[in-house]
């Protein structure tokens, strides 16, 4: 086998984030005034969101990862992202074939500054600095 080539153990199936709120209606109410006063502040949600929608450039960017980026609040996680991030938000993290893996954290996600593009660099810089690859198409 190549050095380079995907294991289970370090072949990323897919991405999670998980923003810094919470699903709720009175979570999202919130957090969104919050955001507007300056009291509130989730990087994830500044690389995903405008002030209401989902930012054009992210669904065009999640729809051309070679893996589905799917994200939660901090109260609908899963279990799994919950304990690989020890409960910490905004987070990133890589599931993997054998588990998951915190990519990015809130400074990491911070030093993004609401881009796209710097999100993606962050990411494929962290995975390969962790020797993790893409699971083949």
């Amino acid at each position: 086998m190549n050095a380079h080539e995907p294991t289970a153990a370090n072949t990323i199936v897919r991405l999670v984030g998980v923003y810094d709120a919470d699903s709720t209606l009175r979570g999202e109410l919130a957090y969104w005034v919050g955001a507007r006063l300056g009291r509130r502040h989730c990087s994830l949600c500044d690389i995903t969101h405008g002030s209401v929608r989902v930012r054009p450039e992210w669904k065009a960017c999640r729809a051309g990862l070679p893996v589905p980026f799917d994200t939660y609040h901090r109260n609908d996680q899963p279990d799994a992202v919950r304990a690989a991030a020890a409960c910490v938000a905004p987070v990133v993290v890589a599931e993997t074939m054998a588990g998951h893996v915190v990519l990015l954290g809130p400074g990491e996600l911070d030093e993004c500054n609401a881009s796209v593009d710097l999100l993606v660099q962050a990411v494929e810089r962290r995975a390969a600095q962790l020797s993790l690859q893409w699971a083949p198409a």
